[in-house]
């Protein structure tokens, strides 16, 4: 069944209307035929199952048949992730929603390539949020990530966010098992955390300054094995170790 998105606001009455991008691709590339029905997710945990009433050109209409509610995961996960060259934050993005991150904050970093004004970072923001509705539409997660506009380290530190269980992937000697991090919350707290964060660096990793910053706000070194990782497995391999403690 295919899957389209519209934001919330948009998915309160009976009758619903895909336009813009959503409905070009619904009518000139899927070819959609009256009568059909289709998916829409509204990135707030609802998903709505729809028959297709009406086609225009730029316009496809929707009747609402059946409405159902996730509710959020009982824990959010935040990824702090610094700026790779090139593309691969693309990626990032990408494979955050599909591993069920609630939020991912770019970051600028003294080893990140990128310089981004005001007005570059928050083209750069919005290109990485379509890319997130793009990845719930292919996952079908009900739950659309917040992709914030990029910041500088110092900038997010200074914001003072608190998690249960603050992360960082390193190289440093202190770093232990994510396994271990996770026993030690779970004996002092007799519960899982509701709330985790992982601060990924970029190539070349965070400088020891920076490093050192983090660590002092809270986040705990974890390892991410006896290898060197590229930053977007990294990404890929610290969400993915999250997902499994949180559901064991």
């Amino acid at each position: 069944m295919h899957r389209f998105f519209l934001p919330p606001e948009q998915c309160r009455d009976a009758v619903l209307e895909l336009t813009d991008r959503e409905a070009h691709h619904a009518t000139q590339v899927l070819r959609l035929a009256r009568g059909e029905r289709i998916t829409v997710l509204d990135g707030a945990g609802n998903e709505l199952l729809c028959d297709v009433v009406e086609i225009s050109k730029r316009t496809v209409r929707m009747s609402v048949q059946h409405r159902h509610h996730t509710p959020r995961p009982p824990c959010s996960v935040t990824l702090f992730q610094a700026i790779p060259k090139g593309k691969v934050m693309d990626v990032i993005v990408q494979k955050a929603t599909e591993l069920g991150a609630t939020r991912v904050v770019p970051i600028l970093t003294e080893r990140v390539v990128a310089h981004l004004d005001d007005e570059g970072a928050e083209h750069k923001a919005e290109k990485w949020r379509a890319i997130a509705i793009e990845s719930i539409k292919q996952c079908g997660s009900p739950w659309l990530p917040v992709i914030e506009t990029p910041l500088t380290l110092k900038q997010q530190l200074a914001r003072r966010d608190v998690f249960d269980l603050p992360l960082i992937a390193s190289l440093q000697d202190d770093r232990r098992h994510p396994r271990g991090r996770f026993r030690d919350f779970e004996v002092a707290h007799k519960r899982k955390p509701a709330s985790v964060c992982v601060w990924v660096g970029p190539e070349g990793d965070f400088s020891p300054a920076e490093m050192n910053l983090i660590k002092a706000e809270g986040a705990l070194p974890i390892t991410l094995g006896p290898l060197v990782l590229r930053s977007d497995t990294a990404a890929i391999y610290s969400l993915s170790v999250l997902n499994y403690e949180l559901q064991s």
